[in-house]
């Protein structure tokens, strides 16, 4: 990793893990394998600042912790790279346990439950899908029809509120790394 941790990816090590080596990857790995529309790819990490704005739209009463968790829901992409359901699914459970065993490093290096309760990681799911629908109107170039029915709408307090602005990696990065921080520190 760029702060010069090695990361073991067999057996990866909570101590192993800094919130600006993610913020780096994710910053450079494309959402929509880089289909979208701009002169900037719709990062992994964009993707997560928006997930952590909506769920704080959603629930304003949202514990940091949550916020936190719902900013690192993709945070193991940051060496995986970002793969869609279906080749996730024909690569099988190796895969899986692969992701899973980073979330778990990545979760445990920053003091978060193991397993989020059903309610918090229903509201980060949530979020997730609703990012997705904003995602796929804004720069992906799905029609309102398809994006509602693979995702999920979000209501309307929540897309007046939101605009997807593509931007350059090196400011994605320090934007995601400063909310981590912020969120880490409050903890």
């Amino acid at each position: 990793m760029l702060s010069g941790r090695r990361l073991n990816l067999i057996d990866p090590s909570p101590v192993d893990i800094e919130i600006s080596d993610i913020a780096h990857g994710l910053a450079f790995v494309a959402r929509w394998n880089g289909q979208t529309f701009g002169d900037h790819p719709y990062s992994v990490a964009e993707h997560s600042l928006l997930v952590e704005r909506i769920v704080t739209l959603l629930e304003p009463r949202t514990s940091v912790e949550v916020r936190f968790a719902a900013l690192m829901h993709d945070a193991a992409e940051y060496v995986i790279g970002d793969l869609i359901s279906p080749v996730k699914d024909a690569l099988g459970d190796e895969y899986r346990q692969l992701e899973i065993r980073l979330a778990a490093a990545i979760r445990l290096r920053f003091g978060l439950p193991m397993e989020q309760l059903n309610r918090h990681e229903k509201l980060i799911k949530r979020a997730d899908r609703m990012s997705a629908w904003l995602e796929a109107r804004q720069i992906a170039g799905f029609t309102e029809a398809e994006a509602d029915r693979l995702f999920l709408r979000p209501p309307a307090r929540v897309t007046g509120q939101l605009s997807i602005v593509l931007r350059p990696p090196g400011q994605v990065r320090s934007d995601f790394e400063n909310t981590a921080n912020r969120l880490a520190d409050a903890l």
